[in-house]
């Protein structure tokens, strides 16, 4: 895979990727506490524009950082338009103590979107 320098999507997937932060915010309100919800942000995504060597068309992978400068999420946009994220929560689950919730993800193709919380067994 070819990398180029780039850190915003073009104007025709920032609709597709806004729809996608989205959905995973609200899915990350849905499993985290009052208050404890991180900010999953478009604005806070550096994309890199990626070459597919199958077939030389652009797509995009992004990278959110915490304030420690470590990978808490990413989210790739391949050539046709389908699309996986996945941001790292890491809390227990606010109403079951059985559960532990390591993540959101979020993953389809232009319109059909699906997401959801990956959950481990609490110890």
């Amino acid at each position: 895979m070819v990398v180029l320098a780039s850190r915003r999507l073009p104007a025709e997937l920032e609709a597709l990727a806004g729809r996608i932060v989205s959905a995973m915010q609200q899915t990350a309100a849905n499993c985290t506490a009052n208050g404890a919800t991180p900010k999953i942000e478009l604005d806070a995504v550096q994309f890199t524009r990626v070459v597919d060597p199958g077939n030389q068309l652009p797509g995009y992978e992004g990278v959110w950082r915490n304030a420690r400068n470590e990978r808490c999420g990413m989210l790739t946009i391949n050539t046709d338009n389908s699309f996986y994220a996945e941001y790292d929560l890491f809390c227990p689950h606010p109403r079951d103590p059985r559960w532990f919730v390591e993540m959101v993800t979020a993953w389809g193709r232009d319109a059909s979107l699906r997401c959801e919380a990956k959950m481990t067994p609490s110890l």
